[in-house]
C-alpha cells in the first residue's frame, strides 16, 4: 500500500480581481425604430447567422434598422486596435442605439 506522507502548499490558480465590476446599460424597451449595429470578428459563419438574425428580428420588430457588419470590418485581426477605438465615435455618427456582437469559435 502506497502512502503519501509530503504536504503541499495549495493555492488559488486565479489572479487578484483587475477591475471594478460596472453596471450594464439599461435595456432597450423594443427595438422598433432603432438602429442595431453587427459586431463579427470574421470567424465561424457570422455572415449567416447575421442573416438570420436580422429576418428574425425584422419580423418582431418592423420598424427596426441595421448597420451591417462590413461597414466595420473584422473586430479580430490586423487591424483590430484600430477598427474597436473608432468604434464609438462611429457608433455615435450611425446613431446606433444597439449592437449585436458576433464571435467564432
Amino acid at each position: 500500500m502506497l502512502t503519501n506522507s509530503e504536504i503541499h502548499d495549495v493555492v488559488w490558480p486565479r489572479a487578484t480581481r483587475q477591475m471594478e465590476v460596472v453596471e450594464t446599460a439599461p435595456r432597450l424597451d423594443t427595438l422598433d425604430g432603432k438602429t442595431v449595429c453587427e459586431l463579427w470578428d470574421f470567424l465561424f459563419r457570422g455572415d449567416q447567422v447575421f442573416e438570420h438574425l436580422e429576418r428574425g428580428l425584422k419580423e418582431r420588430y418592423p420598424s427596426v434598422n441595421f448597420v451591417s457588419w462590413k461597414e466595420f470590418g473584422s473586430t479580430h485581426g490586423a487591424d483590430e486596435r484600430e477598427i474597436l477605438s473608432n468604434l464609438p465615435a462611429k457608433m455615435k455618427t450611425l446613431g446606433v442605439d444597439a449592437v449585436i456582437s458576433g464571435m467564432g469559435c
